[in-house]
């Protein structure tokens, strides 16, 4: 399929080389240059830009990212400096650690020829521990609708010149609601499976709040949330400290939710073929997951009541914007 009109984005930030890191990506981008142009947006400091430039150098062309301004999102900054860069009409954003090849790229691409923005569905690939825990919200996002993906293909003209606010943390929902206030269409092409390689489990910690802080985005979401925490705590409270049927009803409510978190990661591994890409055992983590977001969940309210989430050496205070507060300054395409 020709790829002429189309552009590989990968906006990248990193205080220092990783020589195994490096080499491992070095590698997919060699990989990936035949397949469409690769553009580097790169935040990093100039000696580390420098080593990248060299590695990549015949696989991607470097734009130089100056860095974030405080309050915004280095990522988004990135994407908007290489938008500016590029003049294809069709752009593959990535994060740094999703892998696509070839066929993948096709079946998006032939997507988009219906629709201004396709988000695949990630899957770990390897799959420690952590990336199995992980796994288990990629599971009740599908389960509850759909996953959000590293990676995104879309059409330049969806988000317009003004591009998307960098002020946010949850950039992809950003980004996708950007297009919706403008009249775009999405698809959430959950059977378009795209790997990602896991990070490592420092930063899988790291991650717990942030991605929680998410949810404040997703008010009805966050409220089912926040909610969890004081129904498994009293039932655990009720369990140890009563007798009888009393101590019963406590320890239902504590297995009530734990099988209700099971089956609906269950459900999200049945949709769209997942049972071919997600292991058998994958919905019994979703118990951890949940126990996890209970607690992270509050966490990250109390970060927004301080202020906002704490996000590469800045605060965020805002997860993302409604639609309805982008439509009037995001005028849907054609509009004079």
């Amino acid at each position: 399929m020709p790829r002429g009109d189309a552009v590989y984005l990968l906006p990248i930030r990193r205080s220092a080389v990783d020589e195994g890191e490096l080499a491992e990506l070095s590698s997919y981008l060699l990989r990936l240059a035949p397949e469409l142009p690769v553009v580097v947006a790169d935040g990093s400091p100039p000696d580390v830009r420098a080593r990248h430039a060299a590695s990549w150098a015949g696989s991607a062309r470097l734009v130089a990212v100056p860095p974030a301004p405080p309050g915004t999102n280095g990522k988004v900054v990135g994407v908007l400096a290489g938008l500016a860069a590029t003049a294809q009409p069709r752009v593959v954003v990535a994060d740094d650690d999703v892998r696509w090849d070839g066929p993948s790229l096709d079946r998006a691409l032939r997507l988009l020829d219906e629709v201004d923005l396709v988000v695949p569905q990630n899957v770990f690939d390897p799959a420690p521990w952590h990336a199995r825990w992980d796994t288990a919200r990629s599971l009740v996002n599908r389960a509850l609708g759909h996953d959000y993906s590293g990676t995104v293909v879309l059409r330049r003209d969806a988000v317009g010149p003004e591009g998307y606010d960098a002020g946010v943390l949850f950039e992809n929902l950003e980004l996708e609601r950007t297009v919706v206030a403008r009249g775009g269409r999405v698809v959430h092409a959950l059977d378009l499976v795209v790997p990602r390689r896991p990070p490592d489990a420092r930063r899988f910690a790291e991650q717990r709040v942030r991605q929680a802080y998410d949810s404040l985005a997703q008010p009805a979401r966050l409220a089912v949330e926040l909610a969890v925490a004081p129904v498994l705590v009293g039932g655990v409270l009720v369990g140890v400290g009563s007798r009888g049927r009393t101590r019963s009803a406590g320890w239902g409510a504590v297995l009530m939710l734990v099988t209700a978190a099971v089956v609906l990661a269950e459900a999200g591994r049945r949709r769209a073929g997942g049972t071919a890409v997600f292991s058998a055992t994958a919905a019994l983590w979703a118990p951890a997951w949940v126990v996890e977001r209970a607690l992270c969940a509050w966490l990250a309210l109390g970060w927004w009541a301080l202020g906002g989430v704490p996000y590469s050496g800045t605060r965020l205070r805002r997860a993302a914007h409604p639609v309805r507060a982008l439509r009037p300054a995001a005028p849907e395409r054609g509009a004079s």
